[in-house]
């Protein structure tokens, strides 16, 4: 999903957007390293190139990077995580990118390898000054320039191109006026030939025909050209595919068409998480029974409900927070979460979609539930010990007693079989 380019900014109208960092962990041992799979998108939004923030990062956690600009590979060696790397890319903005004076990321980068001076113009306010070139990035800067000053001096030339172009234009339409006098003029038609009727048909169904084979036609551009999209972008289309059925008033029973707009664009994996953002708020517990068909199409994926679920209380916190082990109760009485999904989240404790502080306390509020849930999975296993035992349980009938009598009955041990009697011996 898409973020503010200067996330201090909290509006949501914000007009300057990029796409949130995609890190991804490949290789082991010394060999490890995080490639950044859409850096070329974000680079684009910041208008900077793609080499700048990755050799920031580079600089900041004092490892090498690597560029592959033909495969658009840019790598950090090391492990390091998505969101770390987005606050460090805030770093990165707020000094190169961001400007001094209206804090707008319309800037220009100015490089003078002789002065060793790096300027920045802004395009909205007309901001022009100077770098502080103390940070290592900047030498990097120095030595890779950025392409606008190239392609600036590149444009002027096309221009005076065009311009001669015209030029040559005009002195030859002078001479093309002047030999026109040579022109035939085209012959006449006959008007005997029979006309033909080059019409469409306007009938009802003709148009409904054409009308059927250009919308599919347009469904099979679409389904291509979204399917060809990164990520984010696949995840906001249905974001706002769903958002567009609840506020319709037609999500209750369009759970087939969700599915089928998830698995569209491949995003099925990040539904719940999605879901449970759009259908589910201080009032979870009526939601749940209300849209449990829309994740039980989906169940596969408990693990993105359950970071939901985690987003969902840090947005109502007051509410929510001292209800976790009685939302989780409901969660998994209505077949959403597993007890195995259960167990090995309530081990470890992450910050992957909430701090790590709010992801302890609901972990703390969750332990009651999940023990419960321990000891309900370990008396069911004992009870079919029991089972076995009632076998030797009877019940005993005493005319004198005013109650009935359970006692455990030892089986006896099987008395010795008397030896056969041969009849023929008698």
């Amino acid at each position: 999903m898409s973020v503010n380019v200067n996330r201090s900014v909290s509006d949501q109208f914000y007009r300057y957007k990029m796409p949130r960092l995609i890190a991804k962990v490949e290789g082991k041992g010394n060999g490890i390293k995080t490639v950044i799979v859409n850096m070329v998108d974000v680079a684009k939004a910041l208008n900077r190139p793609p080499t700048y923030p990755t050799k920031f990062f580079g600089c900041e956690l004092g490892a090498q990077t690597q560029f592959d600009t033909k495969n658009d590979r840019y790598i950090v060696n090391g492990s390091h995580e998505a969101n770390k790397l987005q606050d460090m890319l805030d770093g990165f903005i707020r000094k190169f990118v961001l400007c001094t004076e209206c804090d707008n990321p319309e800037t220009d980068l100015h490089v003078n390898p002789k002065k060793q001076t790096i300027g920045t113009s802004c395009k909205a306010c007309g901001y022009r000054g100077m770098l502080d070139t103390r940070h290592k990035l900047c030498t990097f800067i120095l030595k890779n320039p950025p392409e606008s000053n190239e392609s600036g001096s590149a444009s002027v030339k096309k221009e005076k191109e065009k311009k001669n172009r015209k030029k040559d234009k005009e002195n030859g339409s002078g001479s093309s006026e002047a030999g026109n006098h040579d022109i035939d003029a085209p012959k006449a038609v006959d008007g005997d030939d029979d006309d033909e009727d080059w019409a469409e048909e306007t009938t009802e169904e003709a148009q409904r025909r054409r009308m059927e084979e250009i919308s599919d036609h347009a469904k099979n551009l679409t389904l291509s050209e979204d399917l060809e999209k990164p990520l984010e972008e696949r995840v906001n289309l249905f974001y706002n595919f769903v958002k567009q059925k609840k506020e319709s008033g037609t999500i209750d029973g369009a759970e087939k068409e969700i599915l089928a707009e998830a698995e569209r664009l491949d995003v099925k994996a990040m539904g719940p998480l999605i879901l449970s953002e759009l259908l589910f708020n201080e009032n979870i517990r009526d939601q749940i029974k209300k849209y449990k068909r829309h994740f039980l199409r989906t169940r596969c994926r408990q693990k993105y409900l359950l970071g939901g679920f985690e987003c969902l209380v840090k947005l109502h916190q007051v509410q929510l927070l001292p209800r976790v082990p009685i939302i989780l109760k409901d969660l998994y009485d209505a077949d959403l979460l597993e007890e195995d999904v259960i167990f090995a989240w309530a081990e470890k404790v992450s910050k992957k979609y909430v701090s790590k502080e709010l992801a302890k306390e609901i972990h703390a509020k969750a332990a009651p539930f999940v023990k419960w849930l321990k000891e309900a999975e370990e008396e069911s296993e004992g009870s079919e010990e029991e089972e076995e035992d009632d076998e030797n349980v009877e019940v005993v009938y005493s005319s004198s007693a005013r109650e009935l009598k359970v006692e455990t009955v030892k089986p006896n041990a099987p008395e010795k079989e008397e030896e056969d009697i041969d009849i023929d011996a008698i």
